[in-house]
């Protein structure tokens, strides 16, 4: 297997494998008022969120910047419950309205998740510092679960809105508030004090 393969795979690995949960939160959180129709708004979202992690992930493997793995690892459900909390609290037609703001959060809470990225590479790498390689098919293959769980959890939004009718605020209230609880929960075990 090529280094390339390897790290794609373990990117991929990383953020589907169910102890990555909190990551598969935050992704459902961000997606979690919007319909498969506004794919365009949740890619551009996934755009800013990649740019976050991504600047990160690699400033953080290289040792250009240190932060606390203690500190990351709290943090990072702080931004799931952020994001779930705050879609609880829009209104309707809010998603128009906030996307710039959007924008912004997903960008830098991708800097949060991204040091985390980067803190599991650097557990995985023997070397001092990783590689163009090994930064760029691991980042591609963390991509490649993020367009996963996006597609797999609009395609879920469509079936209960537009097939079982369900109201769109009720799905987002009860995904929303489902994953804010659960994110307290994470944020209380993780506790950086």
């Amino acid at each position: 297997m090529s280094q390339f393969s390897f790290y794609f795979i373990l990117g991929k690995q990383y953020i589907l494998d169910l102890n990555s949960v909190q990551h598969i939160l935050f992704v459902i959180a961000v997606c979690a008022g919007y319909l498969l129709r506004d794919w365009r708004k949740v890619l551009i979202l996934l755009l800013f969120f990649t740019f976050g992690y991504s600047l990160m992930l690699v400033v953080t493997s290289l040792n250009v910047i240190a932060v606390k793995e203690e500190l990351v690892q709290y943090l990072i459900p702080v931004t799931i419950f952020i994001t779930a909390f705050s879609n609880v609290l829009k209104r309707q037609n809010a998603y128009k309205q906030n996307l710039q703001r959007n924008y912004f959060l997903a960008m830098f809470f991708g800097l949060i998740h991204g040091a985390g990225f980067a803190y599991y590479l650097k557990k995985i790498i023997t070397e001092d510092k990783p590689t163009f390689v090994q930064l760029f098919s691991y980042n591609l293959g963390i991509e490649l679960a993020h367009i996963i769980i996006i597609a797999l959890f609009l395609i879920g939004s469509y079936i209960f809105v537009n097939l079982l009718n369900v109201n769109r605020r009720d799905w987002n209230l009860v995904i929303s508030s489902g994953i804010a609880g659960v994110a307290i929960t994470i944020m209380f075990e993780a506790k950086y004090w």
